[in-house]
């Protein structure tokens, strides 16, 4: 079953907040999966824990996050072309709004978790010099969709495919072109630090 594009993007929510007992992981038996299990192994440690706050849940997952994901790679994917514009004091300060920006809105999406689970697919995919490994999520009402993790020669995670195609890095640089184009690197951290803000003060559902 095809997902629609918002059923897509919550699905990665699932993905990161999907395990206990569900989860069934495969073993692909390649360094390319290393940094999705990784992930994986933290959100469901974190989740055990049972950390409700989402700071608490930023400062847990936060280091694992650095460690699998390449954050400024990922940031200067989000900007797309206009990156090389900027001085690089302004790409560090982009880069490091971003990391607390995306690592909050990944923490924040465990409170919307629901039950499920997911498979790693032995083996990964060549894609252009990076590795792509495949995942299956399963809903908790049986739907499937696919979620696969671009991870570069460094090791990490770089960037997540929703339904084999559906790019996150794309669909955060489509949310960040209209802040850049209105004011710059200043007015795209802006935007960041108040959505990010905005997902803190945000009361959890019971």
């Amino acid at each position: 079953m095809r997902l629609n594009r918002r059923v897509l993007i919550a699905l990665t929510s699932l993905v990161l907040a999907c395990g206990l007992s569900t989860v069934h992981a495969q073993q692909p038996g390649e360094a390319a999966a290393e940094p999705v299990k990784k992930l994986y192994g933290k959100v469901e440690e974190t989740l055990k824990a049972g950390v409700p706050d989402l700071k608490a849940r930023v400062d847990a997952l936060g280091p694992t996050f650095r460690e699998v994901f390449d954050l400024p790679a990922m940031a200067q994917i989000a900007v797309g072309s206009k990156w090389k514009s900027l001085k690089p004091d302004q790409q560090k300060a982009v880069a490091d709004t971003f990391e607390t920006y995306f690592t909050t809105l990944y923490a924040n999406r465990l409170s919307q978790a629901a039950g499920g689970k997911f498979d790693i697919t032995p083996g990964s995919e060549t894609r252009g010099g990076n590795a792509v490994v495949h995942s299956k999520v399963t809903t908790k009402d049986g739907e499937n969709s696919q979620v696969d993790y671009v991870v570069n020669p460094a090791g990490k995670i770089q960037d997540v495919l929703l339904d084999g195609s559906v790019s996150e890095a794309a669909a955060l640089r489509a949310g960040f072109s209209e802040p850049l184009k209105k004011g710059g690197p200043d007015a795209l951290i802006k935007f960041m630090n108040e959505r990010t803000e905005m997902m803190s003060a945000a009361k959890p559902k019971p």
